[in-house]
């Protein structure tokens, strides 16, 4: 039995985790049980998270397999994003430097601070009364 070529990469972005498996194919996208279109409606996050592929100009070389949770839609476009990016230089290690280029395999790691005892938010104090 033959083992089908296959590629993995772990995106991360905010709280969002994205496992990204590469196979070669014709560009089928499966992002948790559905289609790139249902799982983010919004044409901005779908060109996010093709953005790799097509730097790579292999959009329809591979099947796209992600499961991804955490965060919101931006978060988990960017850590879909991500995955793509590490799993192709995985593929072909050439493909590195342009993905580089791009800013595609920097960990964004920007989070959410956290809130403070005595304070509204992370560093919104309360309102300073001299009397």
């Amino acid at each position: 039995m033959t083992e089908i070529a296959q590629y993995l990469g772990t995106g991360k972005r905010k709280t969002s985790i994205a496992r990204v498996i590469l196979r070669p194919g014709d560009g089928k996208t499966w992002i948790n049980g559905r289609t790139i279109e249902e799982y983010f409606p919004r044409a901005v996050h779908r060109k996010m998270v093709m953005a790799p592929l097509e730097v790579a100009e292999a959009a329809t070389a591979y099947d796209l397999r992600v499961r991804v949770h955490g965060g919101g839609i931006s978060g988990q476009a960017g850590a879909v994003r991500h995955g793509i990016a590490r799993a192709l230089v995985e593929a072909d290690p050439e493909i590195r430097i342009p993905l580089k280029r791009q800013g595609f395999l920097t960990r964004d790691a920007r989070i959410v601070e956290r809130k403070k005892a005595g304070l509204h938010k992370a560093r919104k104090a309360p309102q300073f009364s001299k009397r």
